[in-house]
């Protein structure tokens, strides 16, 4: 009788619990596209998976009741949103997630020239939002990068304060930024590339470290930084960010758009103004560099059949740069100083001027022309030292693509590249003596070449892409960079990238360094420059995981650099800056690890460590002489952390990079009686720090405030600048003046505080 009972409760309870279950499905979206590898969880039950790569989940067997759906991933913020499940109808939801600034599974192009899923790229690209530079806000978007693994900022003159990024120890040089696809600064224009892009019209930003010559020729040694402007019809119709700080900066960027049937148009722009004297390290200089910035850029989007593409872009960038002693910057006084030989300032006017474009050409083919250009004009003087220097570049690429095979394995894109430039300034680079006398010569290069590249996808684990560049120069001749990239993916969360390849760079020292005109050293050039040669190789591993019911990535790289005919400035001579080609090698490589996790509370965290070695290898007197590359650091780390206070609307970003040791230049200090002193300052850097907190309070109106600090703990090296105590010369003019002693902070602590305004359309 027990026995019936038993079984007669049993039956009746699994028929009941049949009854009242179901399943729970959907596909998670980020924006239009799928999100694939985000974790999906039922809260306080044992339902719970990652999605697959296109998107999909689905939990069966979910009793009858409520619940909260909650969905976090990297690069979004916490989805949670209660649903109830009844009966034994299936539920389905399409939640969409919204970003916030870290990596994510998106489309990115700068690997292969097209569009392709994150996941999917055989190349690995690493990625900054335009969400990610708002928890992250500067008065330049050069800073903004200082959170990536493997990325310092290098300041190249102690007065002016002209910056570059170096990518793996390998100076900004070595490395392009592009915009939307487009070559538009290089040489002259190198050191301003980020300063002067409007951050309101970015989308996203594509970072790839290693050679990519192949495909984007010569700069692109270290690697590319791709800036991916926004579509106008994607975005509100007014945007506005004012920021502030203590110090008395003040920076405006703006965004404004306008719609119609057939055309999409997008105007941007960004002001900077900076007047106060700061001098921290009572040196005399401003710790801060002045001036009047003024960016502004306007993208226009026609509307064509089958999604056909034709953008156009225009941009102006005017900067009037400035810095020195007090009497030079005091109440403009430097307009009526510049050149002055017993008041010491540097002011550099710069006028630029670009255009570029992307055009899909009509049929079912894919035939795509890139083109630009430029004028960059500067107008500088470092102390006494006049720099005059014009740039006219223009270009264009027109790129092939089709998918071949019976299930389309072959990925094939070629391509024609054509590039002019043509170079003048007031220095010996483009001069020559002639009995006696100074004949000026304009230097102009017109640069074509081809390249191919086919992607074979054997299946969907194992994939590689193999290609080649061939570039003509007038007095190089032809140059070849071929690549190769393998892609293997054993398990769906585990994905092995091997990337190989060559990289080739003609070098224009006095465009790529002004370390000639600022500070008194001498210029001396030993040889007739070969242009540099590299040899890359680097192993990626990328492996998405869980922790409990919380979703992270973990990424491993190995990276090697080998050059031939590398050109480093050579510091060690007191009073000279010398260049040659290294008679052996450079070699640049390390290990980098980085990881990021999403808490299911609203927690995300990212680090990373990268280690170094870059150095030459050199012959003299027969001897093997191994030394330091100098400003690159033995050891970097970064981190982030935010975190979300939903109910009221609050965020909190705390972020910040270490730098290990490097090796610095050997500058000397003068006595009180103005002679050098026998030992130079350490040539060796101490680690130092450099973290940010950023608190952010966004309203249902539109409006959003925010505040923090820079530098929080208040780290900055003594002056960069020696000799400015010799009584033998005003401050600046000691034939022992220097400025190439800048590794760390000049300034210190600076508060900040911003208001910006988001006007969206009705239907959004």
């Amino acid at each position: 009788m027990t026995r019936l009972i038993f079984l007669l409760v049993f039956t009746f309870s699994t028929v009941l619990i049949g009854i009242a279950q179901t399943t729970v499905s959907g596909t998670v979206y980020a924006g239009e596209e799928p999100a694939g590898f985000v974790n999906v969880v039922l809260k306080g039950t044992t339902f719970g998976s990652l999605t697959t790569d296109d998107g999909k989940f689905m939990f069966s067997g979910v009793p009858e009741g409520d619940y909260t759906l909650l969905i976090n991933g990297l690069g979004f913020d916490l989805f949670s949103k209660e649903i109830s499940v009844s009966d034994s109808t299936p539920f389905v939801i399409d939640p969409v997630l919204t970003e916030n600034g870290v990596n994510l599974e998106q489309v990115v192009v700068s690997g292969t020239l097209k569009e392709t899923f994150l996941s999917d790229s055989p190349v690995k690209v690493e990625v900054l939002t335009f969400k990610f530079l708002e928890k992250n806000k500067t008065t330049n978007l050069l800073d903004a990068m200082f959170s990536v693994n493997g990325i310092q900022k290098q300041v190249d003159c102690g007065v002016c304060y002209t910056s570059n990024l170096r990518i793996n120890g390998l100076e900004g040089p070595y490395t392009m930024v592009l915009i939307d696809g487009s070559p538009i600064f290089s040489n002259l224009a190198s050191v301003y590339g980020l300063s002067g892009i409007p951050t309101a019209s970015i989308e996203r930003i594509e970072i790839i470290k290693g050679p990519n010559s192949t495909l984007y020729g010569s700069e692109a040694v270290a690697g590319v930084i791709n800036v991916i402007t926004k579509k106008a019809d994607r975005q509100p119709i007014v945007y506005a960010d004012f920021l502030g700080t203590h110090n008395g900066e003040l920076n405006l960027d703006f965004a404004v758009t306008g719609r119609t049937k057939k055309v999409n148009s997008m105007l941007s722009g960004n002001l900077f103004m900076m007047r106060n004297f700061v001098d921290d390290n009572n040196d005399g200089f401003s710790d801060i560099v002045h001036g009047e910035r003024v960016s502004l850029f306007n993208k226009w989007s026609f509307e064509r059949p089958d999604t056909k593409v034709f953008d156009l872009s225009v941009k102006y960038y005017y900067e009037n740069r400035r810095n020195g002693v007090f009497d030079f910057l005091n109440d403009g006084a430097f307009k009526n100083l510049r050149g002055d030989d017993t008041i010491y300032g540097e002011s550099i006017f710069t006028n630029r001027i670009e255009f570029f474009g992307t055009y899909d050409l009509p049929g079912s083919n894919y035939f795509r022309l890139n083109f630009g250009g430029s004028m960059h004009d500067q107008d500088s003087f470092y102390g006494s030292d006049s720099y005059v220097a014009r740039q006219y570049t223009a270009f264009n690429n027109f790129i092939w693509n089709d998918l071949f095979g019976e299930q389309e394995q072959f990925d094939l894109t070629a391509g024609v590249s054509l590039r002019y430039q043509n170079y003048d300034d007031n220095t010996q680079a483009t001069g020559d003596t002639l009995n006696g006398m100074f004949i000026n010569n304009t230097e102009s290069q017109f640069i074509p070449g081809i390249f191919v590249q086919n992607e074979f996808r054997f299946s969907d684990k194992f994939s590689v892409l193999a290609g080649s560049r061939l570039d003509h120069y007038h007095e190089h001749g032809f140059i070849l960079a071929p690549r190769a990239n393998v892609k293997f993916k054993p398990a769906p969360y585990t994905t092995f990238r091997l990337n190989a390849g060559t990289g080739f760079r003609v070098v224009q020292l006095f465009t790529e360094d002004h370390a000639f005109v600022s500070g008194n050293r001498t210029v001396e050039i030993l040889e007739d420059l070969k242009p540099e040669r590299s040899w890359n190789m680097t192993l990626n591993v990328n492996q998405v995981f869980n922790i409990g019911k919380s979703s992270g990535t973990f990424d491993l790289d190995g990276f090697y650099t080998w050059f031939s005919n590398a050109i480093f400035p050579d510091y060690d001579t007191p009073g000279s800056i010398i260049y040659r080609n290294t008679d052996g090698r450079a070699i640049s490589r390390g290990i980098s690890a980085s990881a990021s996790l999403n808490f299911l509370f609203p927690l995300s965290i990212s680090g990373g460590m990268t280690f170094m070695d870059v150095h030459t290898i050199d012959e003299e007197g027969g001897e093997r002489v191994v030394a330091p590359v100098e400003f690159s650091p033995d050891w970097s780390g970064v981190f982030t952390l935010s975190y979300q206070f939903k109910k009221i609307g609050l965020s909190l970003n705390y972020s910040g990079q270490v730098t290990g040791p490097m090796e610095l230049p050997e500058v000397f200090d003068v006595d009180q009686a103005g002679n050098l002193l026998p030992d130079p300052r350490p040539t060796r850097s101490e680690v130092f720090t450099i973290q940010n907190l950023q608190v952010d309070k966004s309203f249902k109106n539109g409006f959003r405030v925010y505040g923090g600090i820079k530098n929080l703990w208040n780290w900055l090296q003594d002056s960069p600048l020696t000799a400015v105590n010799d009584p033998n010369a005003t401050p600046g003019f000691s034939e022992y003046f220097d400025t190439s002693y800048a590794y760390a902070p000049i300034h210190g602590r600076e508060f900040f505080f911003g208001l910006s305004y988001t006007l969206n359309r009705k239907s959004e």
